[in-house]
Parts: C-alpha cells; sequence; structure tokens
C-alpha cells in the first residue's frame, strides 16, 4: 500500500455490499405482505419477504465476523463504536417495554388512570400463580445470568473450555425457561382477547419470551463462534454483545415477576380504591 493509499484514521470504510439493498427489499415485502394477508391475502408474499431478510441477516453477520478475524478493520475505535452501538439497541428495547408495563399499570390502577379497574385482576380472571411455574422461571433465568458471567469471565481469563460449557448451560435454560412459558401459557384459564388483564399480560411476558428466544439463538452462535476458537481476551465483541443482551432479558423478567404476576396478580387482587 502506498503512502498516499494507506489509511490514516481508526475507522473502517465499509467494502461495497448487497446486504443494505436486500434487507431493504426483504423488509419491504414482508411488510406488504403482511398487509395483504391480514386484508385476506395469502401468506406467500409475507414469508418470501422474511426469507429475504433472514438470509441478509446471516450473510451480513457472516461479513462482520470475517471482518473482525482477518485484517485491520475493527480497531479499537470501531469496536468501541459496535458497544455503544449495542447498548443503544438495548436502550430502544427497555422503551420498547416500557410501554408494555405503561399499559399495565394504567389499567390496573388509578394512580395512572381514573379509567382503571375496579378489581385487579378484573372479575372473572384468575390469574396465573404467582409461586408456581413463574417462580420457577426466575430461579432458571436467574442462574442462566450466572452461567453467561461465568463464560465471560473464562473467556477474558483464556479458558475457552469453561467459555464454552458456560455458553451450553446458558443456552439449555433459555430453552427450559421458554418450554416452562409455553406450559404456562397452555395452562392459563384466560385467553388474550378476554379483556384487558389478558391481552397486558400476553403481550408484556410473551414478547419478552420472545426476546428470551432471540437471545439462546445469539449466545448458540457465540457458543459455534468460541468452540472454533474465534474470541480471545482482546477481541469479543459478539460474546460482550450476547452476554449484555441476555442480562438485559434477565433484568426485564425481575420487572414482570414483581409487578405483573406478584402485582398484579397477589397484591392487586383486592379491590382498587377509587
Amino acid at each position: 500500500m502506498s503512502v498516499e493509499t494507506e489509511k490514516k484514521h481508526p475507522f473502517h470504510m465499509v467494502d461495497p455490499s448487497p446486504w443494505p439493498f436486500t434487507g431493504t427489499f426483504g423488509a419491504f415485502l414482508a411488510a406488504l405482505g403482511g398487509i395483504l394477508y391480514m386484508h385476506g391475502g395469502t401468506p406467500v408474499v409475507f414469508a418470501v419477504g422474511l426469507l429475504v431478510v433472514l438470509g441478509t441477516m446471516a450473510g451480513w453477520w457472516r461479513d462482520v465476523i470475517r471482518e473482525s478475524r482477518t485484517g485491520t478493520a475493527h480497531t479499537d475505535r470501531v469496536q468501541q463504536g459496535l458497544r455503544w452501538g449495542m447498548i443503544l439497541f438495548i436502550i430502544s428495547e427497555v422503551m420498547f417495554f416500557a410501554a408494555f408495563f405503561w399499559a399495565f399499570f394504567h389499567a390496573a390502577s388509578p394512580l395512572f388512570s381514573v379509567t382503571a379497574q375496579k378489581t385487579w385482576p378484573p372479575e372473572g380472571i384468575e390469574a396465573v400463580r404467582t409461586w408456581g411455574l413463574p417462580f420457577l422461571n426466575t430461579l432458571i433465568l436467574l442462574t442462566s445470568g450466572a452461567t453467561v458471567t461465568g463464560a465471560h469471565h473464562a473467556m477474558i481469563e483464556g479458558r475457552r473450555d469453561r467459555l464454552v460449557r458456560g455458553l451450553a448451560m446458558t443456552v439449555i435454560l433459555g430453552v427450559i425457561f421458554l418450554a416452562v412459558q409455553i406450559h404456562e401459557f397452555a395452562e392459563a384459564t384466560f385467553g388474550f382477547k378476554e379483556g384487558i388483564f389478558p391481552s397486558t399480560f400476553y403481550m408484556a411476558t410473551g414478547f419478552h419470551g420472545f426476546h428470551v428466544f432471540v437471545g439462546a439463538v445469539f449466545l448458540l452462535v457465540c457458543w459455534v463462534r468460541a468452540a472454533k476458537g474465534h474470541f480471545t481476551p482482546e477481541k469479543h465483541i459478539g460474546l460482550l454483545a450476547a452476554a449484555w443482551y441476555w442480562h438485559f432479558v434477565d433484568v426485564v423478567w425481575l420487572f414482570l415477576f414483581t409487578w405483573v404476576y406478584w402485582w398484579g396478580s397477589t397484591l392487586g387482587a383486592a379491590p382498587v380504591a377509587q
């Protein structure tokens, strides 16, 4: 490389890539297909768009991993930008769940709304038993938070065997959590459309379950990469991002357990003062 063309800055100049175009096209197809399906059409267009989006994600992230392992693209400044990007993404997810919590509080307590229910849960709704499956899932998820933390510390210490085992245990615990939650939903005595309590309950806990699924897939990819030796104590941004995301899922669940399951189902079961 000549002096004239040598890079004199720490930033990564991205090579020409088809993924922004294919991602945009796939998202457009998925949105259009979803609208058509909700108006009586077939889900084919939506399915095609979703496949294009998933293919884009796989290809784009494959290129990012390749960049991180070859050349000098991922400098310290670039890694700092990736960390901040993950932090901002998690903050946006916090706002996402804040909307669901607000909907729950708005319907449940006169402190938030003068049109709140007179009793919470409303009459005729038998809430999920707090200290049954929800408490079991709390223990499972907190344990998974400990195992992913142990895996991260093993990475810093250069103990790849412990890293691989810790990630595997975390993924397994995440799958168990999802299985328990599916069983909980199957045993629930109320349906999604049976009032404000079921709607807010399933939206909050169901979307958290989806985030657990995403986090488990994220950690599974990290497990494969760890087994291949992709991570080093000096460079493991992907693993760090996955661990942060999993801890975010843990914290959101603690709020769900406290306010939706415990307060919403037990402490809020008495008549609400108007």
